[in-house]
């Protein structure tokens, strides 16, 4: 693993709860199955796809998400047509069809996905640009590729964190991606991603991180009930309104950052504040390994560090 690959420090141990129960098992099994079906349905329309009418592929997306039992909760509006880059805070394996239901695009995903069983492959078919995480040499050719989509005017959708959270603590977005946006002159829409329980707080039941294997993430998915995901739109960041992709990620960062969800992740509350690499601006590798943890006393609070963010400059 190379030292500059993003990592989050929440682990199925310390940030997962529990969902489901023995008797939960049958709709459990009901819901998973009703993901296959309409997982299957879009893997025998791949062929025709590019000519079904976006507003289709954005309920055949809701329709996934909701067959595993997680109603959707949607606000705002996305630039309509045109070259736009799509950045929200990183979760779940529903993130993916819940930024399509936002606007079809082109998803920027980690070449391990291509391994996923039937995801993996729809991933591929529908036009995802992969990245391999272990080659720092491989960026720059990456983000040109997306600089090419979205001058052809193409939404392309980025986690830009480059790894999940659980949901109650959130990553810096790590800047090299936006400069495709600067290259080519397109506006940049941070979207917010969160999942709740019915009438209550946040929910970790969807988060797939550390070790957690897909299967398991997807099994607490379905067992759960009253799962929620928000999906808040927030205004785009118009072309241009940024010289360098430093400000235009800490912007865009502000905006898709959850305040209700800071200091609640136990492992992330001893997770240190890891500044930028000076080579950052000038190269890819925007973060380094973190280093051990300090003392408590020296490490902000998360609401801390979105008040900073947010603080006028």
């Amino acid at each position: 693993m190379s030292v500059w690959l993003p990592s989050a420090p929440c682990t199925p141990g310390a940030c997962l709860e529990r969902t489901g129960s023995v008797t939960a098992v049958p709709r459990a099994v009901l819901r998973l199955l009703a993901v296959t079906a309409v997982l299957l349905v879009g893997i025998a329309l791949l062929p025709v796809g590019r000519r079904i009418p976006a507003g289709l592929v954005r309920w055949w997306c809701r329709t996934v998400v909701r067959a595993a039992g997680v109603r959707v909760r949607m606000s705002g509006a996305t630039v309509p047509t045109g070259g736009v880059l799509l950045v929200a805070n990183h979760i779940s394996w529903l993130d993916i069809p819940l930024l399509a239901a936002v606007r079809p695009a082109r998803m920027l995903a980690k070449s391990e996905i291509r391994g996923w069983p039937a995801a993996g492959w729809l991933t591929a078919r529908s036009g995802a640009l992969f990245i391999d995480r272990d080659r720092l040499r491989a960026l720059p050719d990456t983000v040109a590729r997306i600089a090419d989509a979205l001058r052809g005017g193409a939404a392309v959708a980025v986690f830009p964190e480059g790894s999940t959270w659980c949901g109650r603590a959130q990553g810096r977005f790590r800047r090299a991606v936006f400069q495709a946006a600067l290259d080519a002159g397109v506006p940049v829409q941070p979207v917010r991603l969160r999942y709740r329980v019915s009438g209550g707080g946040a929910s970790t039941a969807p988060a797939f991180i550390g070790d957690d294997s897909l299967l398991a993430s997807v099994w607490r998915v379905v067992s759960a009930r009253g799962l929620v995901a928000e999906v808040q739109v927030t205004d785009p960041v118009p072309a241009g309104s940024h010289a360098d992709r430093r400000t235009l990620a800490v912007t865009a960062q502000a905006r898709a950052w959850s305040e209700d969800t800071m200091d609640a992740c136990p492992a992330a509350d001893a997770w240190p504040v890891v500044d930028a690499c000076p080579a950052g601006d000038a190269g890819p590798a925007a973060n380094l390994a973190p280093s051990p943890t300090p003392a408590r006393s020296r490490t902000p609070t998360w609401s801390g560090r979105l008040a900073r963010l947010r603080a006028p400059t």
